[in-house]
């Protein structure tokens, strides 16, 4: 074994171990496309360590985060006790996430994930000492009515979250539940027609390979919908990806999420940059595994830095300071 695969294994490991509590003789489904198959194959090797049946499903990268994965896949999906995802494009927003979840199976998704993310970043954080302070947060919404996010460049947001459940994602899965990795954050889909204000991006757009932002994204919001998009060359990326799609639902407020992972750095990749401290991220498009009601084509996230959430009221989170 190579000495970067030997590295790369380190964390495959803290993956089977702290992640998914694999179990020898359990079935591994490991779902990859073309572009990730060197991360399945260091995570296939972590999993048969360990004693487990493991089966590898390749195939062809999906077109857009969001696209379901294909028919028999998906069937796949709900059978196994464990399914490991790493693949180009986000499926976390899928029925077949959703399905396989409620199915009981353990689900972990690494989308976009890099040989270095195994290796270092958000993987080498204590997932389980985080665990308070994300089910914190997510118990805060959970139990809250009116929040109103806000932050130095300009965002200034309010949303309904009543009868909406909180969602803690910590990298640790039990029979039943999915989480990304390495982001850790809380977050909850506002009640559909409820956001009202404007968002202003100002750390990142982890997609459509926009990443981390050179300037501003501003967005307007009505009635739980983008109105408008402005800024420079990013924005203009954004905005004619969501008109291609001729969709209104890929306009919906979706999402509002807390990065809480020490570890992990603003880099441009999704699953590193959504768990950064000190930001939030509103998601637009698709809510149906977060709690809320609408498919749609397409989820993103846009980030902003040193967010103010107030829950009816009270402050819970206040740039890196969280009250809870």
């Amino acid at each position: 074994m190579e000495m970067k695969e030997a590295l790369m294994m380190q964390g495959a490991r803290t993956i089977m171990d702290n992640c998914v509590s694999l179990r020898a003789g359990e079935t591994v489904l490991i779902v990859t496309d073309m572009v990730q198959e060197k991360i399945a194959k260091v995570l296939s090797a972590a999993a048969v360590e360990r004693g487990a049946e493991v089966i590898v499903s390749i195939m062809k990268p999906r077109k857009r985060a969001g696209e379901e994965p294909p028919k028999i896949i998906a069937e796949s999906m709900k059978h196994a006790d464990v399914v490991l995802i790493p693949v180009s494009y986000s499926v976390t927003h899928t029925f077949a996430v959703k399905e396989a979840a409620e199915s009981g199976a353990r689900l972990l998704v690494l989308t976009d994930f890099t040989e270095e993310m195994l290796i270092s970043g958000g993987i080498e954080a204590d997932f389980r000492s985080i665990k308070p302070i994300c089910k914190g947060v997510a118990d805060a919404f959970t139990k809250g009515s009116k929040v109103h996010v806000t932050t130095p460049g300009g965002t200034d947001l309010w949303l309904d979250i009543t009868g909406r459940r909180g969602n803690a994602l910590y990298c640790v899965v039990e029979p039943g539940e999915f989480s990304t990795i390495p982001t850790v954050e809380a977050n909850s889909s506002p009640v559909e027609g409820s956001a009202n204000g404007r968002i202003v991006a100002d750390a990142s757009i982890p997609y459509l390979g926009i990443g981390v932002l050179d300037e501003p994204v501003v967005v307007d919001v009505k009635d739980g919908f983008i109105t408008d998009i402005r800024g420079g060359r990013q924005a203009e990326v954004l905005k004619r990806d969501l008109a291609s799609h001729n969709d209104p639902n890929c306009y919906n407020i979706a999402e509002l999420g807390v990065g809480l992972n020490p570890k992990c750095r603003l880099c441009g990749i999704m699953l590193e940059d959504e768990g950064v401290i000190s930001t939030a991220h509103i998601g637009i498009g698709t809510s149906i595994t977060l709690g809320g009601v609408v498919k749609a084509p397409t989820h993103y996230d846009l980030l902003m830095w040193n967010p103010r959430i107030e829950v009816d009221g009270r402050v819970i989170v206040d740039g890196n300071e969280i009250f809870i």
